[in-house]
């Protein structure tokens, strides 16, 4: 029987643990922003291979030009006889968008899914994004470094979908590790942290991650924010300012391998990205938090642009289990992870053709 390249490719989400928001275009203007994140192994995964003829039986013909999209999270397909036929209609976007971008006439087969769940704010759309162009480059015949990755998939967000945010997600995703990111405009400087073995092990054992159960649309906090910001709101622009020096106080904390203030800068963090907008906390987020710190959490805050989805937790030496047991009777889901070092992962396998 013959056999056919496929391509895959899996690119990991991110927890940001200090300056986010801060790596957004607007807020990097007149003063550089400041991030620290970390990939973990929780990834998005993309198949890419060619569109056999019998998947396009009424017009053989088309083979070459068609495209089939399937998105397993959301159970959708999307076919169309042409590429120049895809339009961005609110279904499976991103792959439609990464299409485009590298400039794929057709003939291929498309198959999306995540591990993490909807409306996380772990920056799923990003990894996933990181993972179409990976994948769908490599069919291609082009190959990219983890950086170029990172802005073409920042690039078709924002230009193609117009979706509000910044860049940490996709070179978090891209390149993998625990990073101190800087923004000045377009420019993206990332400096992994040289952490020891013995820390990384101490941050994923005492760190908690859990789902509120909650989905969000950052677009729509996105919006709100970039709103009070352009108006002047003191309240919004002095939490900029604080969340660029609280990540810059958090990477030296790190460094120093000085976990309790790392956990405390968590907090002040969260109390900053509350300033931002009303819209970014709400009381199930806050009996949540509270529920954590009553029982050995340090600090706490909502991954993303908050307003739902996950909330990570650094917790006092050996009070993990406390708080993983309290979050679980509360119907709060937690979600166990490790820290991702490698970034995209491209590969190749092979699998019996039909056509």
């Amino acid at each position: 029987m013959k056999k056919e390249k496929v391509i895959r490719a899996r690119a990991p989400v991110r927890i940001d643990f200090g300056g986010g928001w801060t790596d957004v275009d607007i807020f990097t203007t007149e003063s550089k922003g400041f991030v620290v994140n970390s990939a973990i192994n929780i990834y998005s995964y993309v198949t890419v291979k060619k569109l056999s003829s019998k998947e396009v039986p009424a017009r053989p013909a088309l083979k070459n030009k068609s495209v089939r999209i399937y998105s397993a999270d959301f159970d959708i397909y999307v076919e169309a006889e042409e590429v120049k036929r895809l339009e961005y209609n609110g279904n499976v976007d991103l792959a439609k968008a990464a299409i485009h971008q590298i400039g794929i006439q057709g003939g291929i087969d498309i198959i999306t899914r995540s591990n993490a769940p909807a409306g996380s704010g772990l920056g799923t759309s990003a990894s996933m994004g990181v993972a179409l162009i990976g994948a769908l480059s490599a069919f291609k015949g082009k190959t990219y470094l983890p950086y170029e990755l990172a802005e073409q998939a920042s690039l078709i967000e924002r230009e193609k979908l117009k979706i509000l945010g910044g860049k940490q997600d996709h070179y978090a995703s891209a390149l993998g590790g625990i990073n101190f990111m800087e923004f000045m405009g377009e420019e993206v400087k990332v400096s992994k942290l040289q952490l020891s073995k013995s820390i990384i092990c101490e941050l994923e054992k005492s760190l908690v991650l859990c789902y509120t159960g909650k989905s969000r649309l950052s677009g729509d906090i996105h919006q709100k924010v970039r709103s009070a910001f352009e108006n002047g709101e003191t309240k919004t622009t002095q939490a900029i300012k604080n969340l660029k020096e609280i990540a810059v106080e958090m990477k030296n904390a790190l460094l120093g391998e000085d976990l309790e203030t790392f956990g405390k800068l968590l907090n002040d963090n969260w109390q900053n990205q509350k300033a931002l907008h009303p819209s970014v906390t709400n009381p199930q987020i806050d009996e949540i938090i509270e529920i954590a710190k009553s029982n050995g959490a340090i600090g706490g805050k909502a991954c993303g642009a908050g307003g739902g989805g996950c909330l990570l937790f650094y917790v006092q030496p050996d009070q993990e289990h406390i708080v993983r047991r309290k979050l679980e009777e509360n119907k709060i889901r937690v979600i166990d992870f490790n820290f991702d070092f490698d970034g995209i992962q491209i590969w190749h396998t092979l699998e019996a053709s039909i056509s």
